[in-house]
């Protein structure tokens, strides 16, 4: 298909399950992601966070659910509350500083949020552990601009409506334009797979 850049795009989803499903069973995804691995998946958890594998769900707009009422302090103190950006996409990314598959994402989200942003999709990060100092140190390695609330307490996953299991770090959700999950990614997002939701998200709207 030919995304809003007008490039083709084919959607690259290697080395991940692509589900597409109704809104009323997103909230599996994150209890599967948690479990899988065994072992594996363990060992992550014990330290704080479940790669997920990058499974991809994708939700047809039929099949979404109510939308997701984000609100919280950024960083920098500023008021965020994602129903005034209602009418344009939402990309929001659950993370931390030391979580290492949140590293290993970083540059790709710089990248799409260096060209989406242009295209009216508003990004932010939730940060589930770190202090003001840890976060800004991740945001400038990795050239992050866009803002994150920090979320220690899990105030802002509990809005998330069961989106977000509290250990499923990293996580990314992809709103569309009404506030409701149209794509969720546990585990590290790639660049390709990431514009490739975006794409489709922003052709609804077309």
């Amino acid at each position: 298909m030919v995304g809003p850049t007008g490039r083709s795009v084919t959607p690259r989803l290697s080395r991940r399950t692509t589900l597409r499903l109704g809104g009323s069973l997103l909230v599996l995804a994150p209890l599967l992601a948690a479990c899988s691995g065994s072992s594996d998946a363990a060992s992550e958890a014990n330290a704080g966070y479940v790669s997920g594998d990058g499974v991809v769900v994708e939700i047809p707009p039929e099949g979404r659910a109510d939308p997701l009422e984000i609100r919280g302090t950024t960083y920098d103190g500023d008021d965020f509350d994602s129903t005034a950006l209602r009418g344009a996409p939402l990309l929001i990314n659950v993370w931390y500083a030391s979580c290492p598959p949140c590293r290993v994402e970083a540059p790709a989200l710089k990248a799409v949020h260096s060209e989406y942003s242009a295209l009216g999709v508003e990004f932010v990060g939730v940060n589930t552990r770190d202090k003001a100092g840890p976060a800004a140190a991740f945001e400038e390695t990795f050239g992050i601009t866009y803002p994150s609330i920090p979320d220690t307490d899990g105030a802002v996953i509990a809005s998330m409506d069961g989106s977000v299991s509290p250990n499923a770090v990293p996580t990314t959700l992809i709103l569309d334009a009404e506030g409701r999950v149209a794509a969720r990614i546990a585990g590290a997002a790639d660049q390709s797979t990431l514009e490739s939701l975006l794409d489709a998200v922003l052709a609804e709207a077309a």
